[in-house]
């Protein structure tokens, strides 16, 4: 897979990009703040329908204007695509494919992908879990369209039900409320319906995942401790062990569910007091461990680097071994890097079929990226 053209109009501080892309390095290069990393963000929008920057889609549309466009081609197996996003904040965005408008934006998922490395993935081991449910639900989606539909799913009823449970707190005084308690019920159904199809897929991924994280630490970091990462659940003992581990049983989203429902159902009374859904996805964590210790607050700066590198370098690898190559995105990262780890990553990035890579002086690119190259200053991008 890899991207013939690129175009974004009024997206972030760019008026107009135009790119024509070829498979191999492509380089983009100039001086911080002149657009490269927007250019870099553009496309992994179409693949996510997210910034890795920003959560709401206001910041990406440039100051004073009323929406952004991206438009990308995309070759996989010789097959072309054409895929057009619109941005327009507080209104829905509209996307077409081939000229031709599609349902909703999210049919677009799966006509391109791509594994993203950028500066702020050091917040993947320092960050709050929320950013690591992110990395999951993110790469899950890559891996399988369909579950962008799950994860919205589950959000809105989770949003629901602790609406409910903020109102049904308010209103007790010491008796029950027998209708905010039978909604409640019908509510708990819904979360555990989505929610076990989100922990199922979750567990699965990682499960799939693990060895290839494994494997890219030792690789960029062969002197350190072996890292390993396991998903730990707000259901905790009640979770059969032998889910979400290598070569352990396929999580079963059936079994999840029932689970669920009664770890909803143990919770209720502190979830009437507190006002908060307290079990379910939402409340889950990715575990990074380097050698028998959490890598969050033991971890080095050198070994935060590699884990997240190795994170990043994982995905990229299970991807390509399941349905063929994702672009490989590398955002100004190579000059936070040391040789080793530039090295290590340098000889994954040539092997790629497409990996666009941003720097901000030239010699920060390894030699066997050399490729096509483009120069980016004064709003204009062009091959140099």
């Amino acid at each position: 897979m890899y991207l013939r053209h690129l175009q974004v109009t009024d997206f972030r501080s760019w008026p107009l990009a135009d790119l024509a892309l070829e498979p191999g390095p492509v380089v983009l290069v100039g001086q911080n703040g002149r657009g490269k990393t927007n250019l870099l963000e553009a496309i992994g929008y179409v693949a996510t329908l997210g910034s890795h920057r920003v959560a709401t889609d206001a910041p990406l549309v440039r100051h004073g204007c009323e929406r952004a466009l991206v438009r990308v081609a995309v070759v996989n197996e010789d097959r072309e695509l054409t895929v057009e996003l619109e941005i327009t904040p507080g209104r829905a965005n509209r996307a077409r494919v081939n000229r031709g408008a599609v349902g909703k934006p999210r049919d677009v998922l799966g006509i391109l992908r791509t594994v993203l490395f950028s500066p702020e993935d050091l917040s993947l081991v320092r960050g709050d879990p929320s950013e690591r449910r992110r990395f999951m639900d993110e790469l899950l989606v890559l891996r399988a369209p369909r579950y962008a539909g799950v994860r919205a799913d589950y959000e809105k009823v989770l949003k629901q039900r602790n609406a409910l449970l903020k109102t049904a707190g308010k209103r007790r005084t010491g008796r029950e409320d027998p209708y905010a308690l039978s909604t409640l019920d019908v509510w708990d159904d819904h979360l555990s319906v989505a929610g076990a199809q989100l922990l199922a897929a979750r567990l699965n991924l990682i499960a799939d995942l693990a060895p290839y994280t494994a494997d890219a630490y030792m690789g960029v970091a062969p002197d350190s401790r072996p890292a390993k990462i396991a998903y730990k659940s707000s259901l905790g003992e009640a979770l059969p062990p032998s889910y979400g581990v290598p070569g352990g049983e396929r999580a079963e989203a059936e079994v999840l569910r029932e689970l669920l429902l009664k770890a909803l159902a143990d919770t209720r009374r502190q979830e009437l007091e507190r006002g908060i859904s307290l079990v379910g996805p939402h409340r889950d964590e990715l575990e990074l461990i380097l050698g028998e210790a959490p890598a969050k607050g033991y971890a080095s700066h050198g070994e935060s680097w590699s884990f997240a590198l190795a994170l990043r370098l994982g995905s990229y690898e299970l991807l390509r071994a399941e349905a063929g190559e994702p672009v490989l995105l590398l955002d100004d990262v190579f000059a936070e890097l040391d040789r080793k780890r530039r090295a290590r990553l340098a000889e994954v990035s040539a092997s790629a079929e497409q990996v666009l890579i941003t720097a901000a002086v030239a010699e920060d690119v390894p030699e066997e990226l050399a490729g096509a190259r483009f120069t980016v200053a004064d709003g204009e991008v062009n091959r140099a």
